[in-house]
């Protein structure tokens, strides 16, 4: 478990956040043309080990830790709403995935990753609050 006094709580955690959710997507990306090499039908992507899948649940639960972190310390109040908004969103696609609840297209997990990237990238370089009197602006 992470504690409180972890390096995640410090501005490390956008960088931690883009890092992991950019490596979901690569991971998203890349896993049809993982498994294309065999012979299936066209959903080959059901043919993936289940350490496979998992690997988005261990982004997940890496992502939610960054965007607490992040939300926590932004001096931006949207931004809280933004990160949490991004990283509801991805979760709700990656469970959609497995349980197959609606038929979204393959590239939807693309959307709130990319956002997730760039709230982060956006929260590190516009939205830190070194100050101890800084406050949250509602801007």
């Amino acid at each position: 478990m992470i504690s409180l006094n972890s390096p995640l709580k410090n501005s490390n955690s956008d960088f931690i956040g883009a890092f992991a959710s950019g490596l979901c997507l690569i991971h998203c990306i890349a896993t049809p043309f993982i498994f294309i090499a065999q012979s299936c039908s066209a959903t080959c992507c059901d043919s993936a080990p289940t350490w496979w899948k998992a690997i988005d649940f261990l982004f997940i639960i890496i992502s939610f830790f960054a965007v607490y972190f992040s939300a926590k310390e932004s001096s931006k109040y949207w931004m809280k709403y933004a990160l949490y908004s991004s990283w509801f969103l991805l979760l709700l696609v990656i469970i959609n995935e497995r349980i197959e609840l609606l038929h979204l297209p393959e590239g939807s997990v693309y959307i709130p990753a990319i956002a997730l990237i760039g709230f982060h990238l956006y929260n590190k370089k516009y939205c830190q609050c070194n100050d101890k009197h800084c406050t949250t602006s509602l801007s």
